[in-house]
């Protein structure tokens, strides 16, 4: 006996039960009602998670937009010129996209087979629209106008 009580036990007794019995006779109508609630309280969280994103990206916004304009205003001149150059530049990218598209018309199935060409092309033309877009944007936000779309500029 003093043999069996050095030994640790292997098992022990968990309770497993919950503090509250559920009633065993749940219907299939009254199970689908608490998972339609759950889904409907899930779903009340999600929009007041999506309503406080809305906010905050709103104020961000809308604190930008104020920023840009107080600078606008302590540099009239200067936002003038960013707007002008804006519109000029606006005007250049016109003319490269025009330049652009003919000569992919030109060499269109060359580089649909040849890495070369293809690669050439991304090379040549690739970096300078970036950078291009990136300046037309950045003198549009500063001169406070929006650039034209290519199709409107062409029509003039």
């Amino acid at each position: 006996m003093s043999e069996k009580s050095l030994l640790p036990h292997l098992f022990s007794q968990l309770d497993v039960t919950t503090g509250a019995q559920r009633p065993t006779h749940v219907t299939a109508q009254d199970e689908q009602t608490e998972l339609l609630r759950d889904v409907l309280a899930a779903q009340d969280r999600t929009n007041e998670l999506l309503e406080e994103l809305v906010g905050a990206l709103t104020s961000q916004q809308r604190r930008r937009q104020e920023e840009m304009q107080r600078w606008r205003d302590a540099n009239p001149q200067l936002a003038e010129n960013c707007r002008e150059a804006a519109e000029v530049l606006s005007e250049v990218q016109v003319d490269y996209l025009d330049r652009l598209t003919e000569d992919v018309k030109d060499n269109g199935s060359e580089m649909a087979y040849g890495d070369f060409l293809l690669t050439e092309f991304v090379d040549r033309y690739g970096p300078r629209l970036a950078h291009l877009n990136g300046v037309i944007q950045a003198l549009a936000q500063l001169g406070g106008c929006q650039p034209a779309p290519a199709d409107e500029e062409q029509e003039d």
